[in-house]
């Protein structure tokens, strides 16, 4: 009997013993590559000696200091990095230990903006539907992930929510992305007009939607036409790169692809790249003034923020991709496996759209191609496709309830950056016997 509280208790799962490129290895010796880079996480593998060598170097000299007496040589050259690698007029850098910690730092930094700016009013937020910001109860309240919120309703905050940017689900026929762009960003206006101008602090959204949907990317305007609404109305943007962030999509921060900055940008997963906790919320110029020039503090903080040992490793993991170039090989290698999956599924008769940016990549399973039907929950067909790969030696990120919360199936993957042609044919080829078997089995 194992005494680890496992988040699905009655799971037999494989233990995990060694890291091995982009491969994990079980106790059992048996190999699994890793598609998903497990939650869009390992980006750099599981094996990569310069970043162990960070960390025991950091660990040997100093572990760890407490953020209320020290700053470290580690947390202020990664600051640096990432101001420097920034959208445009980001210039303070906050670190937590993961995304659901940034994402809750970013909510309460818009709302004691607010306050040092004398704006005290300004207390509503507006995510949008079929999102997911992590799992502490403000970052679930901004989100819209139905089966995550749901046992936890009564203790979220009051948020608006919109309609994401879903062109597969969402646009018209006989509409072009860019008019279906600027319809779906307009609910943005409406919302704010329902809630009151005054009253709303920010609006909260994924860059390319994650876990939820599956690697869902805006369309061309949506995000400009978010930000001028923003702008307009002295409401502040939060993107959430926490997935799609730190090169995933193919630069450094996934925005850049859409002609924009935030205000709030909050990353993890790839800055860490699994080999420490790390997240951090980078804010802009004028957010940080505001807190320098007025109480010169926020008023909020965890114990292992800032942490050296994390700090250093995700310093270590951010300087390798940069020496090798590896988003370049990620737009690269993005088009290869945005090829091959074409390819192995793009006539597959279940197989409704595949999509993303980079190496994040989405695929959704339909009933019905002609109308995009899902197929029934109650088959849970994504959890059938997790089985089947693992039971073949891969690791996908498949989901359920991506059409509306309850219905669809999609497959997340998000593979490390270091992956080359020879694997993506191994990871579509082992992908594309698990999708058949599940929907055998299922059907």
């Amino acid at each position: 009997m194992s005494h680890v509280f496992h988040r699905q208790i009655h799971a037999d799962l494989p233990r995990a013993k060694k890291g091995d490129g982009i491969y994990i290895i079980d106790a059992d010796g048996k190999r699994y590559l890793d598609a998903s880079g497990s939650a869009a996480v390992s980006c750099l593998g599981h094996s990569d000696p310069d970043v162990i060598q960070a960390i025991k170097d950091q660990a040997e000299t100093l572990p760890f200091a407490h953020t209320a007496f020290f700053t470290s040589e580690a947390a202020e050259e990664l600051a640096d990095l990432l101001a420097g690698k920034a959208p445009d007029g980001i210039e303070a850098v906050y670190f937590v230990s993961g995304g659901s910690e940034a994402m809750e730092a970013a909510l309460k930094m818009a709302r004691q903006y607010f306050l040092e700016a004398g704006e005290p009013e300004r207390t509503k937020f507006i995510g949008r539907r079929q999102s997911y910001h992590g799992n502490t109860l403000g970052a679930l309240s901004v989100g819209g992930n139905v089966w995550r919120r749901q046992p936890f309703e009564a203790m979220l905050m009051d948020t608006g929510h919109i309609q994401p940017c879903y062109a597969y689900r969402n646009q018209l026929d006989g509409e072009t992305e860019e008019e279906y762009g600027l319809r779906a960003a307009d609910e943005l206006e409406a919302e704010i007009q329902r809630l009151g101008p005054a009253a709303v602090a920010a609006f909260v959204a994924e860059t390319v939607v994650g876990t939820t949907a599956g690697a869902v990317p805006p369309v061309k305007g949506y995000f400009k036409r978010i930000r001028d609404i923003c702008d307009r109305h002295g409401v502040l943007l939060i993107l959430d790169e926490v997935m799609c962030g730190m090169g995933r999509t193919g630069t450094a921060f996934a925005c850049e692809q859409d002609g924009i900055a935030p205000d709030i940008v909050c990353i993890a997963k790839g800055l860490g790249a699994g080999y420490q906790p790390i997240g951090a919320a980078l804010v802009s110029a004028k957010i940080f003034r505001a807190f320098s020039e007025g109480s010169g503090f926020f008023q909020h903080g965890h114990t292992y923020m800032g942490h050296p040992t994390a700090c250093a490793a995700a310093l270590a993991v951010q300087r390798k991709i940069q020496a090798l170039d590896l988003l370049a090989n990620v737009r690269k290698q993005g088009e290869v496996l945005e090829g091959r999956l074409l390819d192995r599924l793009g006539n597959h008769a279940h197989v409704g759209d595949i999509r993303g940016r980079g190496l994040f990549r989405g695929i959704e399973l339909v009933a019905d191609r002609a109308t995009k039907e899902p197929f029934d929950p109650a088959l849970k067909l994504y959890a059938g496709i997790k089985a089947q790969a693992m039971e073949r030696g891969l690791i996908c990120y498949p989901g359920g309830g991506t059409a509306d919360g309850v219905k669809g199936d999609h497959i997340l993957l998000a593979p490390p950056f270091i992956i080359e042609e020879p694997e993506i044919d191994e990871l579509v080829d082992r992908l594309g016997h698990a999708i058949d078997a599940a929907i055998e089995d299922a059907c």
